[in-house]
């Protein structure tokens, strides 16, 4: 962990202070990635195979979970947490029902009526990450919204365990949501095959899910492809930022810390606060709960780029964070909701002392699929509307054409657009 006082720092020193961790070996990454693809579009299944040979060390003749398998998996999963992917679930479904957009008309003009029409997208792949841990909470927060949208069809890929077969709380959390179509394979090969298609694994229109630099950097080069698939958003390593003040208690802010930093040696935890008698609490509370965890080794590499950011004041936090754009932002405040109309920049806020980033994850309602590395300026984490395909609508009669064509003959002129004035104006010539 890294003690920063904000105001000792330069523009650039500021600059390097956030910078996210993973910079370095991108060009590598993407060159590896490539020659997946390449792989997998010369030789199809049997690329697959190899490459799962490779980077899994596991030989597979069949990469779809069967009927039985499915069936017996399901099975096996201990029963309080079936019922707790099942609660998860329901929560799920009423938080992206009560978000879903709809159809609506307007008259725009007399004799104008615009509106828009939402269809499911045909076809989705769904990547669930299994890389030091399976992750059956992200088969929930994509298969959830799917089935709301009414995708067609659903496929899911997650990575083979050892023996071979897929993680069986994956496959409950699939089966809960309906998903008959789960792959055993991972990787960048895994968002290769949904997007190139091979003889067994369909083409798919639109990809989602969180993953590794690979996986994220594999989802990119198939959003380029000529033709290629939409993806969701980049979702790579985990992050989480924690504007606090000096009454949060500190034995929460280090959890909410290392919560975050166990997902992976590559994700970033940051500590934004006025108190700096609170900094020196959260890095003792840090290191006392760190030595407590199964995953202690994972979470002491991300710490090497953990932050604990000293500020003059909160409005300077909020102005770091927004600036930052984090995946997860906990507002540690007394009144946090207060605070709220600061927040431009983030995936998923998180208010007061009893909301911690792990509900979030697993079964408050909202979606953990989130952007990271600052695509949260832009990018929003996912919901049924990224299931779905908005399609505009007009319906005009001739008054409504007489009405607003001048309107459109007038513009198109000024771009030198005659044949698109002439579109409008040979209709309003009179009826022979």
């Amino acid at each position: 962990m890294k003690r920063i006082v904000w105001s000792s720092l330069d523009t650039a020193a500021r600059a390097e202070c956030l910078a996210r961790p993973g910079a370095e070996g991108q060009a590598e990454i993407e060159a590896a990635v490539r020659r997946v693809f390449d792989q997998v579009r010369a030789d199809g299944d049997t690329a697959l195979r190899a490459l799962t040979r490779r980077f899994d060390a596991v030989e597979l003749g069949v990469f779809e979970v069967s009927a039985d398998e499915m069936a017996a998996a399901v099975a096996s999963v201990p029963a309080p947490l079936r019922q707790a992917l099942a609660e998860a679930r329901e929560r799920l479904i009423t938080w992206h029902r009560a978000g879903m957009a709809s159809e609506f008309e307007v008259e725009t003009a007399p004799g104008v009526s615009c509106g828009r029409l939402l269809r499911p997208i045909g076809r989705v792949g769904l990547y669930v990450p299994a890389g030091t841990a399976p992750l059956p909470s992200t088969a929930l927060m994509l298969g959830v919204p799917a089935a709301l949208a009414g995708c067609a069809e659903v496929v899911l890929c997650t990575p083979p365990r050892a023996d071979g077969s897929a993680d069986p709380a994956v496959l409950a959390a699939a089966s809960l949501c309906g998903i008959r179509r789960v792959f055993k394979l991972g990787g960048a090969q895994a968002i290769a095959a949904m997007a190139l298609g091979t003889d067994t694994m369909p083409r798919c229109d639109k990809l989602f899910g969180p993953g590794n630099r690979y996986v994220t950097a594999a989802k990119q080069l198939a959003a380029m492809m000529s033709g290629g698939p939409a993806i969701d958003m980049p979702a790579g390593p985990s992050e989480v930022l924690v504007i606090a003040d000096a009454g949060a208690p500190p034995v929460h802010v280090a959890s909410d810390l290392l919560s975050q930093a166990e997902h992976g040696p590559d994700s970033q935890v940051v500590l934004v606060t006025d108190s700096a008698a609170l900094v020196d609490a959260v890095e003792t509370e840090v290191r006392r709960q760190l030595a407590q965890l199964p995953r202690e080794a994972i979470a002491t590499r991300a710490l090497e780029f953990a932050r604990l950011v000293q500020v003059d004041s909160l409005d300077e936090a909020f102005a770091i964070s927004n600036d930052y754009a984090p995946e997860h932002l906990i507002l540690a405040l007394r009144e946090p909701r207060a605070w709220l109309a600061k927040v431009q920049s983030a995936g998923s806020v998180f208010l007061g002392d009893y909301a911690p980033e792990g509900l979030g994850d697993y079964c408050s309602g909202t979606n953990h699929v989130l952007p990271t590395h600052g695509a949260a300026r832009a990018w929003s984490g996912v919901s049924v509307s990224s299931f779905q395909k908005a399609i505009s609508l007009q319906e005009v009669s001739r008054e409504g054409l007489a009405l607003i064509g001048p309107c459109a003959v007038e513009i198109a002129r000024a771009e030198g657009l005659e044949a698109h004035a002439q579109s409008v104006l040979r209709r309003l010539e009179p009826t022979p």
